[in-house]
C-alpha cells in the first residue's frame, strides 16, 4: 500500500501539474484574437511576438509587418490585445477622427507598478488625467513659453552651456551630459522656479537613472513582465534594476518637492510645484480629489523627463549630423552669419529668416525619430475602423517612425535631405505627415517649449563653434533603443569660430 506521504506527494503533484496546465489553458485562451479584429503576424505560444521585439528594433519589426498585414494589424504581447498604427492616414484616422476613444492608456502592470496609473502622462483618460493636463498647460503657460522673458532664461542657459563647451578648448569631449543639464534646466525653471548647477552631482544622477529606464521600459524583460506579472517576484530580470531606479527616484523627488516648496504662500505661486499644492489645499475636503502628494510627484518626474529626454536627443543627434555631413552644417553657418552675425544674440524672430536651419531641425525630427512608438494608447469603448472591431481595453501603439518613413508622403524617405523642407525658392515648408510630437489629445503639451529650445540652442551653438570629430573618426550611427531613440555615446570638437 502507498504511505501517506507519498499519496499526499502525488495529490500535491497533480493538483500543481492541473493549475499550470489551466494556465497554459488561459494564456492560450487570452492570445486568441476576438471577432473582427485585425489580422498579425502569428506569435509563438505564451510569448507571442515577444520574441521578435527583442531580435530587431520594434519600430523597425512593425512597419515590416505593415508591409505584410496592412497600416492597422494585431500584435500578441504574450496575451495583451495590442493593435498597432502604421502611417500617416491610420495614425491621424484614430488619434484625430476617433481622438477621444484613443485617448486612454493601457492599464499594463508595469505602468500600475510605477505609477498607479495616476500622474500626466500615464493617466487613465478621465478627471484626472483632465485636471493634472490643465494645470500643467497652465503652468508652462504661466511660467514658460507664452512669457518673453523666458525666451531671455533659454538664452542666458545656452550662454552658460556654450561657455562649458569652451573649457575644452575644442578637444574631444562628450556633450552628453552639458545637454543634458541645459535643457533640464529649462523645465526646472517651470517646475521649481530654478536651474541646477553643471557640477550638481546628485541631480545629474537622477538624469542618468531616468535615462537608465527610459531604456529599460522598452525592453524584452519589461514586455515579458506585463504579460507574466509574476515573474515580478523573481529577484533578477531588467524589470527588477527599472523598479529599483524608480523607487530611488521617487523619493529623490519628493525631497525636491518639499525643498522647493519651502517658503511657499498660498495662493501665490512660483512654480509648478507651488500651483500643484495650491490645488491640493482647495481641494483637500473633496474625497474624489486627484491631487495628491503621490500624483504629484508622478508628475513632476514625468514633465522632468517629457522635458528633457526629446529635446536633448535632438540636439544630440543635431550635432552628430552637423559632423557627419559639414557641407550642411556650412549652409547652417552661413544663414547664422547673414541673419545673426558673430555678435548679436539669436532671437525667435529670427526663426522665419532662417529657413534652412529651420529644415536641418525638422529633417533630424524626421530621421531620427526620437519616440519612435510614442506612448502607448489604449480604446476608452469598442470602436471600428476600416472594418476591424476594436474591443475597449486594446493597447494602441502608434508607430511614429513609419509615419515619417511613409513613402506616401516623403520620398526617398530613407535619405537625411532638409531640402524636402524647402520650397522652389528656399522659403521653408510645413509637411502634414511630421508628427514628432503625436496627435489628438495626447499629443505632447510641451511642443512649443521644445520647438524654442532646439531652436534657440542649435543656434547658438553653430554661431559659435564648428563642430567636427575627432581625427574623423565617425561614430556608431545606429541608434540605442528604448523608449527614446539616442545615439551611442559619442566624441566631438567644438572649435571657436570666431
Amino acid at each position: 500500500m502507498w504511505s501517506e506521504g507519498l499519496l499526499v506527494g502525488l495529490v500535491t503533484g497533480a493538483a500543481l501539474l492541473f493549475l499550470v496546465l489551466a494556465l497554459v489553458v488561459r494564456q492560450l485562451l487570452k492570445q486568441k484574437r476576438p471577432a473582427g479584429f485585425p489580422p498579425g503576424p502569428a506569435g509563438l505560444p505564451l510569448i507571442g511576438s515577444i520574441h521578435s521585439l527583442a531580435t530587431e528594433q520594434p519600430h523597425v519589426y512593425m512597419k515590416r509587418q505593415s508591409q505584410l498585414y496592412g497600416q492597422i494589424f494585431s500584435l500578441d504581447l504574450g496575451g495583451i490585445s495590442t493593435i498597432v498604427l502604421n502611417g500617416y492616414d491610420a495614425v491621424k484616422e484614430c488619434l484625430v477622427q476617433q481622438g477621444e476613444v484613443f485617448s486612454d492608456r493601457p492599464s499594463l502592470p508595469l505602468f500600475k507598478k510605477l505609477t498607479k496609473m495616476g500622474g500626466l502622462l500615464n493617466a487613465r483618460y478621465g478627471k484626472g488625467w483632465t485636471e493634472h493636463r490643465k494645470l500643467a498647460v497652465t503652468s508652462f503657460r504661466n511660467f514658460g513659453y507664452c512669457e518673453k522673458s523666458f525666451e531671455s532664461k533659454i538664452t542666458e542657459e545656452s550662454i552658460i552651456f556654450l561657455d562649458a563647451i569652451d573649457t575644452y578648448k575644442g578637444k574631444a569631449f562628450d556633450l552628453k551630459y552639458l545637454i543634458t543639464n541645459a535643457v533640464s534646466n529649462i523645465t526646472n525653471l517651470i517646475i521649481f522656479g530654478e536651474r541646477f548647477t553643471y557640477e550638481d552631482t546628485e541631480f545629474q544622477h537622477m538624469m542618468e537613472i531616468f535615462s537608465e529606464n527610459i531604456e529599460l521600459a522598452a525592453s524584452a524583460s519589461v514586455f515579458l513582465y506585463n504579460a507574466f506579472p509574476w515573474i515580478g517576484n523573481l529577484p533578477f530580470g531588467k524589470h527588477q534594476q527599472l523598479f529599483r531606479n524608480a523607487a530611488e527616484v521617487y523619493t529623490f523627488l519628493l525631497h525636491l518637492i518639499e525643498r522647493f516648496s519651502q517658503n511657499r504662500k498660498p495662493q501665490a505661486p512660483r512654480h509648478f510645484v507651488d500651483v500643484y499644492l495650491d490645488e491640493m489645499d482647495k481641494n483637500k475636503n473633496d474625497p474624489e480629489s486627484v491631487f495628491s502628494m503621490e500624483n504629484l510627484i508622478f508628475s513632476v518626474g514625468e514633465l522632468i523627463i517629457a522635458g528633457t529626454e526629446t529635446t536633448t536627443n535632438v540636439l544630440r543627434w543635431a550635432v552628430l549630423f552637423m559632423a557627419l555631413y559639414p557641407n550642411i552644417q556650412g549652409h547652417v553657418h552661413k544663414e547664422i552669419d547673414l541673419v545673426i552675425g558673430p555678435n548679436k544674440t539669436a532671437c525667435l524672430e529670427d526663426k522665419c529668416k532662417m529657413p534652412y536651419t529651420e529644415a536641418v531641425l525638422h529633417e533630424i525630427l524626421r530621421f531620427c525619430n526620437i519616440v519612435p512608438l510614442g506612448i502607448f494608447h489604449a480604446t476608452s469603448k469598442d470602436t471600428v475602423v476600416r472594418g476591424y472591431s476594436i474591443p475597449q481595453g486594446t493597447t494602441v501603439i502608434t508607430n511614429l517612425y513609419s509615419v515619417h518613413f511613409d513613402e506616401k508622403y516623403w520620398s526617398n524617405p530613407e535619405m537625411f535631405c532638409p531640402e524636402r523642407f524647402l520650397d522652389s525658392s528656399g522659403q521653408f515648408v510645413k509637411k502634414e505627415a511630421f508628427i514628432p510630437f503625436s496627435l489628438g489629445r495626447r499629443h505632447c503639451l510641451g511642443e512649443q517649449l521644445a520647438r524654442m529650445e532646439m531652436f534657440l540652442f542649435f543656434t547658438a551653438l553653430l554661431q559659435r563653434f564648428h563642430l567636427h570629430f575627432p581625427s574623423a573618426l565617425v561614430p556608431n550611427l545606429k541608434p540605442k533603443f528604448g523608449m527614446t531613440l539616442q545615439p551611442h555615446p559619442y566624441l566631438i570638437c567644438a572649435e571657436r569660430r570666431y
